[in-house]
């Protein structure tokens, strides 16, 4: 079974190719962030035009790679969403109708689900059940993975995500866009002990998160100081940032284990490309004796590989594939709404 895979959610186009046998046959991406670098985030009018723009030229690249033609794919997946209303629709509208110009069925995906599964595509997957640590642009979530589209809900951010706190702290810091991977750099270079930020509900007794307080001490610790802000300040406010944030993930993470006693953890999403992040809960698995799985680097942010893996698996699961024709996505689509034999 070929799956084509397309992803539109934001500011990356992505497509891919994913054989239920061979495994990733090919994926091709194209990222705005250059586009939006000039406006300090994403603009998302641009957004939409730029995936139309790119979405033929990455099809036909992801075909060449694969040595495959249109009339090999077997079904096309795509994210339904949640993601940018005009972004969405971009990828929707040509997944449906390339499905119906090729007479295939369609899949539609949810992007979360899609990252949640994506270290599926590593060289040593894990296998079900698992506890999952989702950290993806506005998400932040701890659930309990059974099998393919059996979710369970540990605990969710009640405010700003783990990624939206580190893109906020760095511009406070005057990182251009996107900061968040640029606190992170800066943050190799800084002195663990030079500042203390706050560990937002690290005892909360539950396992929810909170990060718009750690950016508003962020904010603080940015005021108190001479202006403009040195590079010596930057590299430790951006240390004990990440020093912080880092310390309520992995330790939510270890709850969590302890909670379900289960023995794998998956990190998926943008944030879990974070050196410390992986270093401290490689750490831990050695010392608590438990396995943690990451996602390849490249399929961390937003990308089409992700889409068609999750595409073919709802399928090999029981879920139906429908007819190709239905133009509808879900800027706003909870990931707990999405069940084993159900395409949303």
């Amino acid at each position: 079974m070929l799956i084509l895979g397309i992803e539109s959610s934001c500011d990356e186009t992505g497509i891919a190719l994913y054989d239920s046998e061979a495994g990733l046959l090919s994926h091709a991406l194209h990222s705005q962030v250059a586009m939006h670098a000039e406006y300090g985030g994403v603009v998302p009018e641009l957004a939409s035009r730029d995936h139309i723009r790119r979405v033929v030229p990455l099809l036909h690249e992801a075909l060449a790679r694969a040595g495959r033609s249109l009339d090999a794919v077997d079904a096309v997946a795509y994210t339904r969403g949640p993601g940018l209303s005009g972004a969405l629709l971009v990828g929707c509208a040509f997944a449906e109708a390339l499905a119906l110009a090729i007479d295939r069925p369609t899949v539609p995906v949810h992007h979360l689900e899609g990252h949640l599964l994506s270290p599926l595509l590593s060289s040593t997957p894990p296998t079900f059940p698992f506890v999952a640590l989702l950290v993806s642009g506005g998400h932040t979530q701890l659930m309990k993975v059974t099998a393919v589209g059996e979710y369970e809900l540990l605990g969710e951010t009640l405010d700003d995500a783990a990624g939206e706190a580190f893109d906020k702290s760095a511009k406070l810091l005057g990182l251009p866009y996107p900061g968040g991977s640029l606190l992170s750099k800066l943050a190799e270079q800084g002195d663990p002990e030079k500042y203390k930020l706050p560990r937002p509900m690290l005892h909360s007794g539950d396992l929810s998160f909170s990060f718009s307080g750690l950016k508003t001490a962020v904010l603080t610790l940015v005021r108190e100081q001479p202006q403009p802000l040195s590079d010596a300040f930057r590299k430790d406010a951006a240390r004990a940032f990440q020093e912080a944030i880092v310390e309520v993930l992995v330790k939510k993470s270890l709850k969590a284990m302890k909670q379900t006693g289960l023995k794998q953890l998956v990190v998926a999403g943008g944030v879990g490309a974070n050196k410390q992040l992986r270093s401290t809960l490689d750490d831990e698995a050695k010392r608590k004796r438990f396995r943690v799985y990451y996602p390849e680097l490249e399929f961390c942010t937003d990308n089409g590989a992700m889409i068609a893996l999750a595409g073919c698996l709802r399928l090999q699961s029981g879920a139906l594939a429908k007819p190709a024709g239905s133009f509808a996505v879900q800027p706003r689509w909870p990931l707990m709404d999405i069940s084993t034999h159900a395409n949303g």
